[in-house]
């Protein structure tokens, strides 16, 4: 008679361990639109020509760290983006979507696995800049490539990063091109106009983030080809470099918006996501 009351406490404790992971995950995901919104809302401002600038998550993190309650939204920044590396964990290992072990589905969910690292190193950026420990520096994009390209087989290694960027980017902003994103959320539970908004900032936002990722991509596979350092562009470069191309304000501008329509859509996601567990 033990044993299933035992079999039973287990699956009781695994059912509310799951239920917490998926609330931990959708404030990840509303962290996650935090980040990108206030990113787009900056770089906008330097599309419109009012003293802003383009500026990574750094950037992003001490301006917000000068307003008045900054400091106290990015420690909640920080510690929500925590929720979204572990559910980006669970889809590349459990593989809640089925995208299977396949080259296709292996590409992208080693695409969830990076996320999940480079969005822990945002995560404890946020929480340095919030007790006074950030301080800026050099590129740490290039710092990053110049430590990978002097070990052995660095440049194969930092290609085969951009690569996998540049391939996750062109992915999604397909998604986002064919809509088909909006299967993934309970649409039984979404009013009308709420639907209609996610699928418009979830489209707008996605193609937006895909062409700025497709660009960071690029630049480290051009590292790894050159074994430059200086060519490897993060997320504010890939803005600064779309701005000096011809009509590069109103693209720029185009992208921001788009960033911010894509921290809404976040916001929405975590809210009506579909958050399963693999097997």
């Amino acid at each position: 008679m033990d044993i299933p009351s035992t079999k039973a406490e287990i699956q009781r404790q695994q059912t509310h361990a799951k239920l917490w992971i998926r609330r931990f995950g959708r404030i990840g995901y509303m962290a996650q639109g935090i980040v990108f919104a206030l990113i787009g809302f900056l770089a906008l401002l330097a599309a419109a020509g009012f003293g802003g600038k383009t500026a990574g998550t750094s950037g992003m993190f001490q301006s917000l760290a000068a307003l008045p309650l900054g400091e106290i939204l990015i420690w909640i920044i920080g510690f929500g983006l925590f929720g979204y590396i572990v559910w980006q964990l669970i889809r590349a290992f459990k593989d809640p979507d089925g995208y299977g072990k396949g080259i296709r589905g292996l590409t992208i969910r080693t695409g969830f696995f990076i996320s999940a690292l480079i969005y822990g190193g945002i995560s404890v950026k946020a929480l340095k800049i919030a007790v006074h420990a950030g301080r800026s520096g050099g590129n740490s994009e290039q710092t990053m490539s110049a430590k990978l390209l002097s070990q052995p087989f660095g440049p194969w290694l930092l290609g085969l990063f951009g690569f996998v960027v540049f391939c996750f980017a062109v992915y999604e902003a397909g998604i986002g091109i064919k809509g088909s994103y909006m299967k993934k959320f309970k649409q039984g539970e979404m009013e009308e106009k709420e639907e209609k908004v996610a699928r418009i900032t979830g489209k707008i936002g996605m193609i937006s983030r895909g062409i700025v990722f497709g660009l960071v991509g690029y630049f480290f596979v051009q590292t790894a080809v050159t074994t430059d350092p200086d060519k490897a562009k993060g997320l504010d470069e890939s803005l600064s470099e779309l701005a000096q191309q011809p009509y590069g304000r109103w693209l720029l501008g185009i992208v921001s918006l788009g960033f911010i329509l894509f921290g809404l859509y976040q916001v929405f996601r975590g809210r009506y996501q579909r958050m399963d567990f693999g097997s």
